[in-house]
């Protein structure tokens, strides 16, 4: 998965606005204690990335 598609979900999901703002202040386990843009600076893969963002914000099994 790109970055780009990471962020579309990411929109889709929570919507243009939130999206950007959710991913600089939620922490997720998952990915270290780390937020989404934290995720994505260090080097992290965009997949893992989703895969956490997807289990915190218990979207549909059709979304993962």
């Amino acid at each position: 998965m790109r970055e780009a598609e990471l962020w579309r979900r990411l929109e889709v999901a929570l919507g243009k606005a939130y999206a950007q703002a959710w991913a600089g202040q939620v922490v997720l386990a998952d990915l270290g204690g780390r937020t989404v843009a934290e995720a994505l600076a260090a080097g992290i893969d965009c997949k893992q990335i989703w895969r956490a963002a997807w289990d915190i914000l218990e979207l549909p099994t059709r979304d993962r």
